[in-house]
């Protein structure tokens, strides 16, 4: 495995202005105001991650959690066998990390590998701590984050029960929009549980 290759810069200067990104997403969640946006952003770091190398990897302590302004990333966890099953993709205002060892302070069980050159802000658990101290707002935004989280993967396992191939390849699409020109059509496969050969007809057949 390649070394985990990342930089994190001090606190971002004139973040508001430089990141529209995150602050459009925050308010399409909860309702702030500028002065608020600025206190979320004081707490933030800029990180940039080389194409293929690892922003976490197994059985490390992770002290972030991070969102993609710019790029694609996987999270895979590897099992006893060394076989890799992946669990989430993030592109462009997703946020990703190991949340239960990001949460619960427990070692790290997941890799999070870039796809894409990226570009991500980070948090630091107790930057998050200070940040609900001093601007509360921000509790409901993370929590409606960890419901729509718990949700999503909710939907996901049932729709692995209930639906075929087809049917998950497109919500993924939905999910995930033009991911497929972006991302190795094998490792699309094994997040939706299918072979690349399956996977290869199906989206002969389609476009998303």
């Amino acid at each position: 495995m390649e070394f985990m290759l990342y930089w994190v810069s001090n606190t971002i200067d004139n973040s508001f202005m430089k990141f529209p990104e995150l602050a459009t997403h925050i308010k399409n969640h909860i309702k702030v105001n500028t002065h608020e946006i600025e206190v979320f952003f004081k707490f933030l770091t800029e990180v940039s991650v080389s194409e293929k190398s690892y922003l976490i990897t197994p059985n490390t302590q992770i002290r972030h959690s991070f969102f993609v302004i710019k790029g694609c990333l996987k999270s895979y966890y590897t099992d006893n066998k060394g076989d890799k099953h992946v669990l989430q993709f993030a592109i462009e205002n997703w946020w990703i990390s190991d949340f239960e060892a990001f949460y619960q302070n427990e070692p790290t069980k997941l890799t999070i590998e870039a796809v894409e050159q990226s570009s991500l802000l980070a948090i630091s658990k107790e930057n998050l701590e200070a940040l609900l101290l001093e601007a509360p707002i921000f509790e409901r935004y993370f929590r409606i984050l960890l419901t729509n989280a718990f949700i999503a993967q909710r939907k996901r396992v049932l729709s692995s029960l209930e639906k075929n191939t087809k049917e998950r390849y497109l919500e993924f699409c939905n999910s995930y929009p033009n991911i497929e020109n972006r991302v190795q059509n094998y490792h699309i496969a094994n997040y939706l549980g299918v072979s690349a050969e399956s996977l290869s007809r199906i989206r002969g057949s389609l476009k998303c």
